[in-house]
């Protein structure tokens, strides 16, 4: 059946699936490394390039197709590849973008371990210049001749603010530079990078999209020429995510609307009580109206999402609270179904040096929490019970 027409959960749960070869409803697992040649000739056809076809799970695999084919549906892209983790796909991504000679425009804000990325590059002779991009102005200064890519997260992780998707596009379209955004927070279903202009989408498929936190995964979608270069360059980096987590991923992208529709409204909620505590200095997050760029939030996104960072207004009670909370869970990552919160400063974005941190807004005061799917009162009265603790 065409789905041109169809609503988002209609695409999420039937895109990209094949039902004709098995009659399975449910996408089959196909864990196996190698795949058997008919014979000589369609070994050499498949290996020789001229046929297309399933040799070894490093490079195709039926399981991870349906998965690839599904997110690039959603995000509105001519492909997508999978990998093994959200920094297999980013590094694989950036690796197809750029060689030696080139210049990088990155955000100041990103998540520690793409930061660290970026740093390394310059070891392979690739010149990174990290700027605000959620004022162009910062960007357009930033081009070089050679530069050939721009890149950044919006929402930024962990300060929420926004990049203005279209806006930088067009100009570094203009310059002649591609732009690829992380839009891990947002999911394709509130966010669809590629139709505002980005030429490349980066996923931590880890997070909403899995949903549950029990696998690692990665997406990369862009145009069709391109997912075959970074496809090229994933098998030979080796990042090729495993056919049980593509499964994993399939099952959790066929509730992602629900799911998000929830984190959304569960967060506005904790983010309304955290905005009113007398112990709390600054609340960050788009969907509340006094976040700087609220309105940009509204032109881009059909949502605000389910990530909050809050400042506490003094540092030294930031393992007080943390230390406190019965419900909500101390750990790194995001995006699943119970609520997560951690310490940047400390965790996710130790990496960075602490006073390119400070000059950043990733202060030691701020706490980054992923509101699960619980009821919000219990959240709430979790996050209310630790504050009464400082």
């Amino acid at each position: 059946m065409s789905l041109k027409k169809s609503g988002f959960s209609t695409r999420a749960i039937h895109s990209g699936e094949k039902h004709e070869e098995t009659g399975s409803v449910t996408t089959p697992i196909y864990q196996t490394a190698p795949f058997k040649f008919k014979n000589a000739a369609h070994a050499a056809d498949l290996m020789g390039g001229r046929m297309k076809g399933y040799v070894y799970s490093r490079g195709l695999n039926p399981t991870t197709e349906v998965l690839e084919e599904k997110m690039a549906d959603l995000e509105g892209a001519e492909a997508a590849l999978a990998q093994t983790t959200g920094m297999a796909a980013i590094s694989a991504a950036v690796f197809t973008s750029v060689k030696g000679g080139d210049h990088v425009i990155a955000d100041e804000v990103i998540y520690g371990s793409t930061y660290d990325l970026f740093i390394d590059l310059k070891k392979f002779g690739v010149d990174v210049t990290f700027v605000d991009t959620s004022d162009i102005n910062n960007v357009e200064k930033a081009f070089h001749r050679n530069t050939k890519l721009v890149f950044f997260e919006s929402p930024a992780n962990p300060t929420m603010k926004l990049t203005d998707i279209k806006a930088v596009s067009d100009m570094s379209h203009d310059r002649g530079a591609a732009v690829m955004v992380d839009s891990t927070f947002m999911t394709p279903y509130f966010q669809k990078p590629l139709l505002l202009g980005a030429d490349v989408v980066v996923h931590s498929a880890t997070k909403y999209l899995n949903g549950h936190g029990d696998t690692l995964g990665g997406i990369i979608a862009g145009a069709s020429d391109y997912i075959k270069s970074a496809r090229h360059t994933a098998k030979n980096i080796g990042g090729s995510i495993t056919p049980f987590s593509s499964w994993l991923i399939i099952r959790g992208i066929k509730t992602l609307q629900i799911r998000m529709d929830r984190h959304n409204k569960n967060a506005m909620a904790v983010a309304e009580f955290l905005h009113g505590h007398d112990k709390v200095e600054t609340t960050l997050y788009p969907g509340l109206p006094d976040h700087p760029q609220y309105q940009l939030g509204k032109k881009q996104s059909s949502g605000a999402g389910g990530i909050i960072s809050f400042l506490l207004k003094d540092a030294k009670d930031v393992p007080v609270f943390l230390d406190s909370l019965k419900m909500c869970t101390l750990a790194v990552s995001l995006g699943e179904t119970a609520t997560l919160i951690q310490h940047p400063a400390t965790m996710t974005h130790a990496v960075v040096p602490r006073e390119d941190r400070i000059k950043y807004g990733i202060m030691d005061e701020l706490i980054r929490l992923s509101v699960g799917l619980e009821d919000p009162e219990d959240i709430i009265d979790d996050l209310a019970q630790g504050l009464e603790k400082i």
